[in-house]
């Protein structure tokens, strides 16, 4: 697949085509002319475009929360833009060097829920500007909001643990046992299944900062839901709002979340919206999650964390 790759200095011709496909959604949208002059600024990290509309698509999604109303779910109307996509598994991994990708058309679980949740947070901190998105992007997604393979959040207690210390999401008090449980993270999979990381496995002088930050998820202890008691789902209505993060917990040899999405309540219960691998697209789950869970083996439960809006 090609990529476009942007740094701080563009070419003339890159930032033109930008400019045209923001310039058409300005018109549909409102945007003014400053506004559009800072939406195709880039930030000075190397960012990969997948397809060459990405750009305007960001502009165009984030002036959509100019006129939301005050209490509108701005995690439910982002995710709902993005049902019907096509699922494209590890999207962030088919360039030769790390790059902030950016893909409006094609997701994995995780891209969903960061691209979901950094326009969410651009939205209730009034940011419409393409470099602003990427910068929020690139801290939901890093370490420090930092550019790199090794920084990357790869397993997702990292994710959880680093946009908890940036602020960007909290994790709540979850009912006492048994409706939650304790659990201690323990991951290697990476460090033990090189070959699988495209990336990793052509730079292994990566390993070891992968490896600790192996060891330092190996130190996390956290509570989940356990799975069969979500088959009340109704009692946890109080804890589990529309819009939360959910991450399934797995107990596959090496990982601690195997997949994502965001809490969606349906007459019948707590549902997910996911980009689904099964399904090939992101959908709303019309199968409730407790359903889900049960057809999923090593699924043990679910976290859930709230975005800080």
């Amino acid at each position: 697949m090609k990529k476009i790759f942007l740094l701080l200095i563009l070419a003339a011709s890159s930032l033109s085509s930008c400019s045209q496909g923001a310039e058409k959604h300005q018109k549909q949208q409102g945007v003014s002319d400053s506004e559009l002059a800072a939406s195709v600024a880039m930030p000075s990290y190397a960012i990969s475009l997948t397809h060459p509309g990405d750009s305007a698509r960001i502009v165009s999604l984030l002036a959509e929360s100019r006129g939301m109303a005050g209490d509108e779910n701005t995690i439910i109307h982002y995710a709902q833009r993005f049902l019907g996509l096509p699922y494209v598994a590890f999207t962030l991994d088919q360039n030769d060097e790390e790059a902030l990708v950016i893909n409006t058309e094609g997701l994995d679980c995780t891209t969903y829920v960061e691209n979901v949740t950094a326009l969410a947070w651009c939205a209730s901190r009034k940011i419409y500007d393409f470099k602003g998105f990427c910068d929020v992007l690139a801290q939901v997604r890093y370490i420090g909001g930092k550019v790199a393979y090794t920084t990357r959040q790869h397993y997702f207690t990292t994710w959880i643990s680093s946009n908890i210390t940036d602020g960007l999401v909290s994790e709540f008090q979850l009912p006492a046992p048994p409706l939650s449980a304790k659990r201690k993270a323990r991951v290697n999979y990476m460090t033990t299944h090189v070959e699988a990381y495209r990336m990793l496995n052509a730079h292994r002088q990566w390993l070891q900062a992968i490896k600790e930050m192996e060891q330092d998820v190996c130190q996390t202890e956290f509570v989940y839901i356990p799975k069969d008691q979500l088959r009340n789902s109704d009692r946890y209505r109080d804890y589990i709002h529309d819009g939360d993060i959910i991450g399934i917990v797995t107990n596959k040899a090496g990982l601690d979340i195997s997949h994502v999405g965001f809490a969606r309540w349906h007459s019948d219960g707590l549902h997910m919206m996911h980009a689904s691998s099964l399904r090939k697209k992101v959908i709303d789950d019309p199968t409730s999650l407790y359903d889900y869970l049960q057809k999923q083996k090593s699924a043990v439960g679910i976290r859930v964390v709230r975005v800080n809006l």
